[in-house]
């Protein structure tokens, strides 16, 4: 394994090291250390089951696990306020919605939420980190109309630009390309991949990780089977015994970085 996130120990930042959950009985994650680079982002692959989703709500505090330890700048995150996590680490879901039909603006303003005191108004600093996050997610335009009247792609846009007024310096995504057609998809990672933030994104797509991710870091049953340089990780041999899928791998552009072209499934035990 490489340097792309597998590096235990010391430093600052958001980081999980040799954690391990079960659920159901089933051991989801075991023993998994994961350390991604200062602004860039790292992409968690692995086919269904693989524990990508645990992870990252174990990196978000919203579950704990039953040993190992997550940290950010090197303190437990058990115990760090909600309040202060909240302002450093943003979550980007995928499918989430609300039932409530908000403006564009005023869902955007829920991120600032973690930056204010209960029932305060809002302040210009507020509005300030509004308006940027909706200008850098493209938004502005649409500021004033409602959620129901927002297509798949838009609503994704809204959810990262609430993500990016709390302006975190972590941001963690889970499928954030899901249900999105491939125009939407393209313009969301390239967003994404140029926000300088250090940014965790689940993701299924391979060839979609490799055009956008700095590293990857491959789950298998709940371990890391790679991490490291998506260009050095994305091998036809890791697809074979990841994905359970023939593939060939080429590395047509000047950063060598892979294309993947999917040959057929392989028998089981091949």
């Amino acid at each position: 394994m490489t340097d792309a996130a597998i590096r235990p120990g010391g430093g600052t930042g958001l980081r999980a090291e040799g954690v391990s959950r079960t659920a159901g009985g089933a051991l989801v994650l075991d023993g998994v250390t994961l350390a991604p680079r200062p602004g860039t982002l790292t992409g968690l692959l692995g086919p269904n089951g693989s524990g990508k989703s645990t992870l990252l709500r174990l990196l978000a505090g919203v579950l704990a696990p039953d040993a190992g330890v997550v940290t950010l700048d090197g303190d437990p995150l058990a115990g760090v306020p909600r309040r202060a996590l909240a302002r450093r680490v943003a979550v980007v879901e995928q499918n989430a919605d609300t039932q409530v039909d908000l403006t564009v603006a005023d869902a955007v303003r829920l991120g600032r939420v973690p930056h204010r005191r209960a029932w305060s108004p809002t302040t210009a600093a507020d509005e300030e980190a509004v308006r940027s996050a909706l200008a850098r997610t493209g938004l502005t335009g649409l500021a004033h109309r409602t959620w129901r009247t927002l297509s798949g792609g838009e609503r994704q846009r809204v959810h990262l630009a609430r993500a990016l007024a709390q302006e975190p310096r972590e941001l963690l995504l889970d499928e954030p390309t899901n249900h999105l057609d491939i125009q939407h998809q393209l313009d969301l990672l390239a967003l994404i991949s140029g926000l300088r933030l250090t940014c965790v994104m689940a993701l299924h797509d391979l060839n979609l990780a490799a055009m956008y991710c700095a590293h990857v870091v491959v789950l298998s049953e709940g371990g890391v089977v790679a991490a490291g340089p998506v260009e050095e990780v994305l091998t036809e041999q890791l697809v074979a015994d990841v994905y359970g899928v023939r593939a060939s791998v080429t590395r047509p552009g000047p950063d060598g970085r892979p294309h993947i072209r999917f040959l057929g499934t392989l028998p089981r035990g091949e």
